[in-house]
C-alpha cells in the first residue's frame, strides 16, 4: 500500500508550509514536494495606491526582511523618477543593506540551524531549538544574539527603526547617519567580527563530520543567479545579473533588471501558492536556478575584501570548484556576514555617509519602473507599472524563496530518498527533511506575502486515506 507523510507545518522557518513525502509500495519514497499553504496576495492591493508608498508598505511584507523590500521599492521608485541617486544616498543604502545580511544571516545560523550541527539531528526537539543551544554553549549563543543585535542596530542608527523603518524612498534616503552612530558602529566592529570568525572556525571544523549531509542535502547540477559588479565581483546592491552553471561557466551575463522577463518565467502548480521561477531559454522545470548567498558566491569571480576572498577561495578549494550542495548555504552565509562587515569597515569612514546630500527630488518621468537587490535570501525584483498621477496600475514582486523553490523541491526530495526507507520514520529523519527547506533560509511571508503559524503536525496516510500514525510538536 502506497502511503504519505506529510510535515504541517515546517519549523524552524519564517512562515508556514508543509512537506508530503510520498512513499511507493515497497515503502521507498517515490517523490516529495514542498507545500507553501499561506496566500495573501499582497501585489494585487497594492494596486490603486501612490507608488511613493510602496518602500513603506512592502517592507511590511515580512518583519524579518523589511529592509530587503524598503531598498528593491526604493530603487525601482528611482526608475520612475528618473533619477540619479547621489552617492551618499546609494552608500548609505548599501550601509543598510550590509546590516540587513548580517541580522539576517546571524537569525538563520544560530538561532534556526545551528542547534541540529550542534545539538543534533537526532536531539530531542523540545530542546533542539535556540533554548537548548543557550543551556548547552550559552557563551557561543550570547556570541550569535549580538551579532544579530549589531546588524539590527545599524539598521536603526539609519532609519531610527530596526523593523519597517521609514527611511529609503525613491530619489535616495531622508536622512544621513550620525557622527554618534558611526562611532557606535565603529566601536563593536571588533567584537563582530570575532563572533563571526568563531562560528565560521566552528562550522569548518564540523564540515568534516557532515559529508553524508553535503551528499544527501541537494547536491544537483543546476544554474546560479544573482548581482555581481562590473568586475565580477560579489555585489548586494548594483551591478548587473549573471547566470552560471554547475561547472563555473558563465551561461549569460550583463543581464538588466529592465530585461527579466526575458529571461525568467514563472510557473504555477495547483499544490502550492508559491511560484515556481525559471530560466526561460531553458524552459520549465529544466530551467532550475539557484539564489541567495550559496549563488552569489558562485556567480561572482571575488568578493574583493581581503579576508572573505581568503575564505571563499577555501571554500571553493574544499568543494573542488562550484558549491553545489544546498548544505552548503550555511557556509556562504558565514562568508557573507564576514564580506558585510568589511564592507561596514570600509564605508564607515567614508566621508559621504554623513553627508546631507542624500535624495533628488522629481516628479513622474517614467510609466513603468523595475528595481532589483540582493536580499539576505536572494535576488529581490519589484516592478510597478503606474498611471500619469503616479497611482500604481500592476504591481509584480519576485521573491529569492520562490526563485528557490523549485531547487528546494529537488533537495528534500533527494533527502527523503536517501534517509527514509519504509514506514517507520524516527523523527530525526522527517527533521532531515526539513533541515534540507532550513538550508534556504525561506522566507514565506515575503514570497507569497504573507503570515503564518509554527507549530508542527506529521501524518502518515494510507492508500485509502486513513491515518496511520500523526505525530504533533511545536
Amino acid at each position: 500500500m502506497s502511503k504519505t507523510i506529510v510535515i504541517d507545518p515546517v519549523t524552524r522557518i519564517e512562515g508556514h508550509a508543509k512537506i508530503s513525502i510520498y512513499l511507493d509500495d515497497a515503502g521507498e519514497v517515490e517523490d516529495a514536494k514542498f507545500h507553501v499553504v499561506e496566500f495573501r496576495g499582497f501585489e494585487k492591493f497594492c494596486e490603486g495606491r501612490p507608488f511613493t508608498e510602496m518602500a513603506g508598505i512592502t517592507a511590511r511584507i515580512c518583519g524579518i526582511c523589511p529592509v530587503s523590500h524598503l531598498l528593491a521599492a526604493a530603487k525601482t521608485g528611482d526608475k520612475i523618477l528618473a533619477v540619479k541617486v547621489p552617492p551618499a544616498g546609494e552608500k548609505l543604502r548599501r550601509l543598510m543593506n550590509l546590516g540587513q545580511i548580517t541580522q539576517s544571516h546571524a537569525l538563520s545560523f544560530f538561532h534556526l540551524s545551528s542547534p541540529d550541527f550542534l545539538l543534533g539531528w537526532d536531539s530531542d526537539p523540545a530542546k533542539r531549538n535556540v533554548f537548548g543551544l543557550i543551556a548547552a554553549d550559552p557563551d557561543l549563543a550570547r556570541a550569535g544574539i549580538r551579532l544579530r543585535q549589531f546588524g539590527q542596530t545599524v539598521i536603526e542608527l539609519l532609519g531610527a527603526r530596526k523593523i519597517h523603518a521609514a527611511w529609503a524612498v525613491p530619489g535616495g534616503v531622508r536622512s544621513p547617519l550620525s557622527e554618534e552612530g558611526r562611532t557606535w558602529i565603529r566601536d563593536r566592529l571588533p567584537e563582530s567580527r570575532a563572533t563571526l570568525e568563531l562560528a565560521l572556525n566552528l562550522f569548518k571544523q564540523l564540515l568534516d563530520r557532515f559529508a553524508e549531509e553535503v551528499a544527501a542535502f541537494g547536491e544537483f547540477p543546476s544554474l546560479f543567479m544573482g548581482l555581481v559588479g562590473k568586475n565580477g565581483e560579489w555585489e548586494h546592491y548594483g551591478g548587473h545579473l549573471r547566470f552560471t552553471d554547475s561547472r563555473g561557466n558563465i551561461v549569460a551575463d550583463n543581464l538588466s533588471e529592465d530585461d527579466y522577463q526575458d529571461f525568467l518565467g514563472e510557473a504555477v502548480e495547483t499544490w502550492s501558492y508559491l511560484k515556481f521561477p525559471y530560466y526561460k531559454p531553458l524552459g520549465y522545470p529544466n530551467g532550475i536556478y539557484r539564489v541567495g548567498p550559496l549563488a552569489r558566491l558562485n556567480v561572482c569571480d571575488r568578493i574583493g575584501t581581503a579576508a572573505a576572498d581568503r575564505e571563499l577561495q577555501e571554500m571553493r578549494d574544499r568543494v573542488g570548484g562550484v558549491a553545489t550542495s544546498s548544505f552548503l548555504y550555511h557556509y556562504a552565509r558565514l562568508i557573507e556576514i564576514l564580506a558585510s562587515l568589511e564592507k561596514i569597515e570600509q564605508l564607515i569612514d567614508d566621508p559621504d555617509i554623513v553627508s546631507t546630500r542624500v535624495r533628488a527630488e522629481a516628479g513622474i518621468n517614467c510609466l513603468e519602473g523595475i528595481g532589483v537587490s540582493e536580499a539576505p535570501r536572494g535576488t529581490l525584483f519589484h516592478h510597478y507599472q503606474v498611471d500619469e498621477n503616479g497611482l500604481l496600475k500592476k504591481v509584480n514582486l519576485i521573491i529569492a524563496t520562490g526563485q528557490n523553490n523549485l531547487a528546494m523541491n529537488k533537495t528534500i526530495a533527494q533527502i527523503a530518498k536517501h534517509y527514509i526507507h519504509g514506514s517507520e520514520i524516527p523523527e530525526g529523519m522527517l527533521n532531515r527533511v526539513e533541515a534540507g527547506i532550513r538550508a534556504f533560509d525561506p522566507c514565506l511571508s515575503c514570497s507569497t506575502h504573507a503570515f503564518g503559524q509554527m507549530p508542527l503536525q506529521i501524518e502518515l496516510v494510507g492508500a485509502d486515506g486513513t491515518v496511520i500514525r500523526e505525530v504533533s510538536r511545536g
